[in-house]
């Protein structure tokens, strides 16, 4: 008689996605304040595989619930309690989890690509009842401790997020955002945080075996990195500056974009051209709105810069470390970005088709070769320009100008775009 009831105890209510439209039509109520409304009380339910996808589930509690295989795409969830939830490969894709509750959740596998999980809590949590003759009884021991980690966190905003325990083995966490992030004496092993940002980040008494770190943001992170081989950390950023620096300008920057302005002029001939190749520009306030037309910029570090609004025709910024910068609005026709890492790069709205110069020449804006995951392009013109053999995973290209891109040989795994936009993009490739 005591196991029957410990397998009712156990056994978790199971709804049908109509009855479950029903929950969340109260609960959207509850949030607008509506008479009726209910919040979503979805604790220990069974809901495996249904669909959430675009719906506000703020402040819902999903203690303990089966939300394996869920689909959470473009969901809210912030202030959500998920406390113990099973989350194994559920699709989370650009859904909103700030300030959620983890603690304990099953993410192996999930997708929380483009996330903001800003203030996430993902400490290690249990989850028990108690069972006929008092005792408590562990509700999750069908995940294994494997099963804690391993999800796709890529891209995320995780600044501020508190996590420990095995939460983060085998996890990927590339170019996510984890400024101040506490990961204190958690399993990192194996665990994926090229191009993260890190700053400030705590890393007290983790595991860090097999953890990469390549191409991070280690400014001010509390980390013992004397676990990390140099190959894991090949391109890291740390705080101190790589090689030339604002301070190694011949003149404060205003100064030599006035310079910069008059060479543009005066065609070359008064003023000079403005070159920071090769210099470390972290800590300059930006070029939001300035003229920097044919600006040499080759190798240099613009980490997060402001770019939005200037003018960059025909600048050189090949191989330069571009990410997180904000080109929105700029007018970028014939800029050349061979090489460059751009991943989470904002684009939005700019102007990129071909420049036609003085001379009569036609200058295509080039992104051969480079890396822009995550990076926004929506609206963006992008006629002509060339993307050949570069890393589009999850951009998104909504809203774009596509007419005659040149996509050869590039990744769009991932990517968002309108219905014709994957048809144009559908001929394009039935053509190389």
């Amino acid at each position: 008689m005591a196991e029957d009831k410990d397998k009712k105890i156990e056994k978790k209510l199971r709804l049908t996605q109509k009855e479950l439209e029903a929950v969340l039509k109260k609960h959207d109520d509850f949030i607008c304040g509506r008479k009726g409304g209910i919040r979503a009380q979805l604790a220990h339910y069974d809901l495996e595989g249904l669909s959430f996808a675009n719906k506000n589930l703020s402040d819902a509690d999903f203690t303990g619930a089966q939300l394996s295989e869920v689909d959470f795409t473009g969901a809210k969830l912030d202030r959500a309690i998920l406390y113990c939830a099973d989350l194994r490969k559920a699709n989370l894709n650009g859904a909103s989890l700030v300030n959620a509750d983890l603690r304990g959740a099953s993410l192996r596998g999930a997708n929380l690509v483009g996330a903001n999980m800003a203030g996430i809590d993902l400490r290690e949590g249990s989850l028990s009842n108690a069972v006929a003759k008092g005792e408590l009884k562990d509700v999750q021991k069908g995940i294994p401790a494997v099963d804690k980690g391993g999800a796709n966190l890529s891209g995320a905003n995780l600044n501020g997020a508190k996590m420990s325990g095995a939460v983060a083995i085998g996890s990927d966490f590339s170019d996510a955002l984890m400024k101040g992030a506490k990961i204190k004496r958690a399993s990192l092993k194996n665990a994926n945080f090229s191009g993260t940002n890190l700053e400030n980040a705590d890393f007290t008494e983790c595991d860090l075996e097999n953890v990469i770190l390549r191409g991070a943001v280690l400014a001010g992170t509390a980390i013992n990195l004397s676990e990390v081989s140099k190959e894991n950390l090949e391109g890291a950023l740390m705080g101190a500056p790589v090689g030339l620096t604002i301070k190694d300008l011949v003149a404060p920057i205003n100064q030599l974009l006035q310079i910069h302005k008059t060479w543009i002029d005066s065609n070359g001939k008064n003023g000079k051209q403005f070159d920071v190749s090769g210099y470390d520009m972290r800590g300059s306030t930006g070029f939001g709105g300035q003229c920097l037309i044919l600006m040499k910029a080759k190798g240099a570090i613009l980490y997060e810069l402001d770019f939005s609004g200037a003018q960059v025709q025909g600048s050189d910024f090949r191989e330069a470390d571009l990410r997180r910068a904000n080109f929105s609005g700029a007018d970028m026709r014939g800029a050349n970005f061979d090489k460059a890492q751009l991943r989470n790069a904002n684009f939005q709205n700019t102007r990129m088709q071909p420049v036609v110069l003085s001379n009569g020449h036609v200058l295509a804006t080039n992104f051969s070769g480079v890396s822009l995951r995550h990076a926004n392009l929506a609206k963006a013109n992008l006629q002509k320009v060339k993307f050949r053999n570069a890393d589009l995973r999850d951009v998104d290209l909504r809203g774009a100008d596509l007419t005659e891109a040149d996509f050869e040989g590039a990744n769009l795994e991932g990517a968002q775009m309108d219905p014709e936009q994957k048809e144009l993009l559908k001929t394009f490739r039935e053509k190389e």
